[in-house]
């Protein structure tokens, strides 16, 4: 196993325009770090750490930003508003035929359309949160105070900052390995490590002991799930018919089509928490009111969001329905029903056409099931072992864990289909 990681190890560095993707990634990777330790103007760093410190939202929300929340940056709304923008759109594809099909059957050129919908609708949705969540603050007394212009300008500057990290996540999809989005999170989450790490050991006492063994068992638990399932696929077994074309017989051959049991990845993990950041946002905003009306709406929203069954119950069934719906968006039975027919290939003992679409979604639905469910309960996990144990630190930290380790597999996935490809 060793020798097969090095014989890897040696063919990405000796191929160019593999190395050359790798170092394009690590280069936007620095330009984000950089980036995002510039904070906006007008901030008192000492009440924004008390304020963060209190606040499992915005400890969440950091998530999102890929850490750049943590000091106020420039980027404090990371990729927030993008994966926002693809939730509405993608919704609305359930509704509206046409962007379905544009999204669906009109191949890469519809994709491309779709997602440039998505960064059109982002420029919105980040000004409206930038505007959100600067006010926020700046009831805490968090930023100091400001003339009007000087908030409009921090809103623009922030909104700047979201359509900056969009596009250098792009940058990184197109010219790199893996998804750029995800990568951003991923580094954000891990330049925190470090700085909790040490926090701990600081804090480090004999009778916190039991508590990290629990922890470091959530975290093994989770990376095993994460990875089994991931890797946990159906082959559906699929036949070339036999042509004769002059002297030589053509097909007959019998492969299979596999079908992953978790076909959607993390992204239902960052839905279900973009949907669920939306109540706990509102309740914020409300609170710095002197309305009697808002302020019973945000002390109803806080206490509703606080409550760690209510929470843990809209995780579950968030998570479990995002894994259906990313699914039927990125995994069309008919599409490949259709395709399947045109390359006079079948599924033994179904017929062409409609009956096989029907055959493959039937399948799906059910392997799904099994995706969907485990990959709910390794997100509530830690929310439970919260509850046990009182630990704030556990669900936050087993939500990252789990992005992380399932971006981490992605990008391998991804870096050995390239390395495939360059053999062949």
């Amino acid at each position: 196993m060793l020798n097969s990681f090095l014989q890897k190890l040696k063919m990405v560095v000796m191929d160019r325009s593999l190395r050359n993707k790798l170092l394009f990634i690590v280069a936007a990777l620095l330009i984000f770090r950089l980036v995002g330790n510039i904070p906006v103007p007008g901030v008192d760093q000492a009440r924004l750490a008390a304020f963060l410190s209190g606040s499992q939202f915005f400890s969440l929300l950091n998530l999102f930003s890929g850490g750049g929340l943590h000091n106020l940056s420039v980027l404090m709304l990371g990729v927030g508003p993008f994966i926002t923008a693809s939730i509405i759109l993608q919704l609305l594809t359930m509704i509206f035929p046409k962007l379905k099909e544009m999204y669906q059957e009109e191949g890469e050129a519809g994709r491309l359309k779709f997602a440039q919908y998505s960064r059109l609708l982002s420029v919105p949705l980040a000004a409206l949160q930038g505007f959100g969540l600067l006010f926020l603050l700046h009831q805490q007394n968090v930023l100091i105070t400001q003339s009007f212009f000087a908030q409009s300008v921090n809103v623009i500057i922030v909104t700047a900052g979201a359509l900056f990290t969009m596009w250098l996540g792009e940058l990184m999809t197109e010219y790199g390995v893996g998804n750029g989005i995800s990568l951003l999170i991923f580094a954000g989450i891990i330049a925190r490590f470090p700085t909790d790490i040490a926090q701990l050991s600081y804090t480090f006492t004999p009778a916190d002991l039991p508590m990290y063994i629990v922890f470091a068992i959530v975290g093994i638990i989770i990376i095993a799930g994460v990875v089994y399932i991931s890797e946990a696929e159906r082959p559906i077994p699929v036949t070339y018919a036999k042509r004769v074309r002059g002297m030589k017989v053509y097909g007959g051959t019998s492969t299979y089509l596999p079908l992953r049991v978790n076909q959607s990845g993390v992204m239902p993990i960052i839905f279900a928490l973009s949907i669920l950041l939306f109540p706990q946002m509102i309740a914020s905003f409300l609170a710095g009111f002197t309305n009697t009306v808002a302020l019973s709406v945000a002390a109803f929203l806080k206490t509703l969001m606080e409550n760690q069954l209510v929470y843990g119950l809209l995780y579950f069934i968030l998570v479990f329905l995002f894994t259906y719906f990313y699914t039927a968006v990125t995994f069309d039975p008919d599409q490949i029903a259709t395709n399947l027919q045109k390359s006079g290939a079948f599924v033994p003992g179904v017929r062409p056409g409609q009956s096989t679409s029907s055959y493959l979604a039937k399948i799906l639905v059910r392997i799904t099931l099994v995706g969907a469910i485990f990959l709910a309960i390794i997100a509530v996990l830690p929310l439970i072992l919260q509850g046990i144990t009182g630990t704030q630190a556990l669900a936050i930290g087993g939500t990252s864990l789990l992005i992380v380790v399932s971006v981490v597999i992605d990008f391998v996935k991804q870096l050995e289909a390239q390395l495939s490809m360059r053999e062949y």
